[in-house]
């Protein structure tokens, strides 16, 4: 059997669009696999989808995969970052600036480290962004010299909300991938900040940040308020979008939040591949009832007896399905 990296997050196999699937030796049986592959389905559910063993599913992926039609499970990326478009490292070397600071500057005086964060040079520029008084911050901020490389420094390191707002007022450095991953991983972020920072953006990539295990608690819980008020004011296909990419995690966030008649729409005219997401969809206390009668017609769902009935339980469903 093919091995998966992530008992959690099992490989759910993609097609590579380059390739062309007519001009690969695939048997009937493989191509009917192929042709099922959409990116949100792991074997199970295609072996639930296709009528197959999963034996004979891992047999044809195998076959993909050695064509090149499929990437392996072990070119998938592990966990889900914050934010897609960010650098895998965010952070300069800290270790010889740190040790600068603690052992020539932090003895200082506040005024005096203040005076030299605006004129500074490196290596004391960079030195100085461990400084844990707002005024160094606001000094370094007036420095010609501070550049990307010292705002990463100060996201990661500083400690006090008002230097942290400081650096976020400025649109040219909170627009840099590396400074934007250190605010949020930073346990002193303000709310405020992460409300500007992350409040605009699409829910798909709010998500991501609710779930993140890079970021601390208090900055999920944040990020769980902004994803329920993006998404009582999002387009329909863009509730859509998350519901159908997150398979349904997201609607743990979402309780309590209905729907509007054209996401229903949307959602009922979609095909159901996924398991897992029709699995959530039957535990969302908001789920539309045409959705639920749409569902329970899915030959998906007419082979899962437990599931079938968790639909037909539902408290919205049709009392139709449910007799």
């Amino acid at each position: 059997m093919t091995q998966v990296k992530d008992p959690v997050e099992p490989w759910k196999p993609v097609l590579d669009s380059r390739v062309d699937l007519r001009g690969l030796p695939l048997t009937p049986e493989e191509g009917f696999v192929a042709s099922r592959l959409d990116g949100m389905t792991d074997l199970h559910g295609l072996s639930v989808v296709t009528g197959l063993s999963p034996e004979r599913v891992d047999a044809a992926l195998q076959r993909l995969v050695s064509l090149g039609a499929v990437s392996p499970p072990d070119a998938l990326d592990e966990g889900e970052p914050a934010e897609t478009d960010e650098p895998a490292e965010t952070d300069e070397p800290a270790g010889a600036p740190r040790k600068l600071y603690e052992t020539a500057l932090h003895q200082l005086p506040a005024e005096e480290r203040a005076a030299r964060a605006k004129a500074a040079e490196e290596p004391e520029l960079s030195a100085l962004c461990f400084d844990p008084l707002p005024a160094v911050v606001h000094a370094l901020l007036d420095n010609p010299r501070f550049g990307l490389p010292q705002a990463r420094l100060v996201a990661a390191h500083h400690r006090t909300a008002a230097g942290l707002e400081a650096l976020g007022a400025r649109a040219s450095l909170a627009a840099d991938a590396g400074v934007r991953r250190a605010l949020l991983r930073n346990p002193q972020l303000p709310a405020a900040l992460l409300r500007r920072l992350h409040g605009g953006r699409r829910l798909l990539e709010q998500h991501k940040l609710v779930v993140s295990r890079d970021v601390p608690e208090q900055t999920r819980r944040v990020a769980r308020e902004l994803l329920r008020a993006r998404f009582s004011t999002a387009e329909a296909e863009e509730r859509v979008e998350v519901i159908v990419k997150t398979e349904g995690r997201c609607l743990a966030s979402l309780a309590g939040l209905p729907v509007d008649g054209k996401t229903a729409a949307l959602l009922c005219s979609r095909t159901y591949t996924s398991m897992l997401l029709v699995q959530n969809i039957s535990r969302w206390a908001a789920c539309p009832p045409a959705l639920i009668a749409h569902l329970i017609k899915l030959e998906l769902v007419r082979r899962s007896s437990p599931l079938k009935l968790a639909l037909q339980r539902h408290p919205n469903a049709p009392a139709e399905p449910r007799r």
